[in-house]
């Protein structure tokens, strides 16, 4: 049987903060030690101010690790030139955030495609729109791609920020309090979204969350607390 690399590896990551001068250094992450495999999904809860965001960050190459290594796909992110991470958050990573940040000028369609934009070869274009319209019927927004974001609901909003994640066909899905800002038939149409895009297209899910309904919809869930990442007791 051959060994298959895990996509996400953390190896005894730590994160800490100056403090202002006087006080001591503030220790947001404290060895933690995880490891995401390729269609994985895992929800990460914990009370504000715990350091899930700062973990999410970390693992999504936005922010680097004051001690300890993070590898995506066996690659060291401190080996790799900013160049190089760039290429990787564009093409391998998507992002979620309680705020959607779609351009208020902007169409749905445009929006879901500006992760694309890099791109300048024309059959890749034609092919981008194309999943781009897909996505968007899968979610329930066929009818709004020339939509402007002021004109749709704020759950219509989140979806289209889901896709837009989407879009390059990333390995790995973040999602930080993707339902923070919903109510709750809404945030629970999110969270059956992201389950079922985490196996149809095999995409590895980390979401932060402080929900304990989402966490659960989700899961398996594991509790940063203290800066230190644990097994959780709310689902098995």
């Amino acid at each position: 049987m051959g060994f298959c690399m895990p996509l996400v590896q953390l190896i005894n990551v730590t994160k800490s903060y100056q403090s202002p001068a006087g006080l001591p250094v503030a220790d947001v992450l404290k060895g933690i030690t995880l490891q995401i495999e390729q269609g994985q999904s895992l929800v990460i809860v914990g009370p504000s101010g715990s350091g899930k965001s700062t973990l999410l960050n970390i693992i999504g190459a936005l922010d680097k690790p004051t001690s300890g290594k993070v590898l995506f796909d066996g690659n060291d992110l401190a080996a790799l030139s900013e160049e190089q991470l760039a290429r990787i958050r564009n093409q391998h990573i998507g992002f979620v955030f309680q705020l959607h940040h779609l351009l208020p000028q902007c169409t749905v369609l445009e929006n879901v495609l500006i992760p694309t934009l890099p791109r300048k070869f024309s059959r890749r274009r034609n092919a981008d729109e194309a999943r781009a319209v897909e996505l968007l019927g899968r979610v329930g927004l066929k009818d709004y791609l020339f939509h402007r974001p002021g004109e749709l609901s704020v759950g219509q909003r989140q979806r289209t920020a889901v896709v837009r994640a989407l879009i390059n066909k990333p390995r790995l899905l973040l999602a930080d309090e993707p339902t923070g800002s919903l109510d709750e038939t809404t945030a629970e149409s999110i969270a059956d979204l992201l389950v079922e895009l985490n196996h149809t297209e095999k995409v590895a899910l980390i979401v932060v969350t402080h929900s304990l309904r989402l966490a659960e919809r989700i899961g398996p869930v594991m509790e940063l607390t203290g800066g230190v990442l644990i097994n959780s007791k709310i689902k098995d």
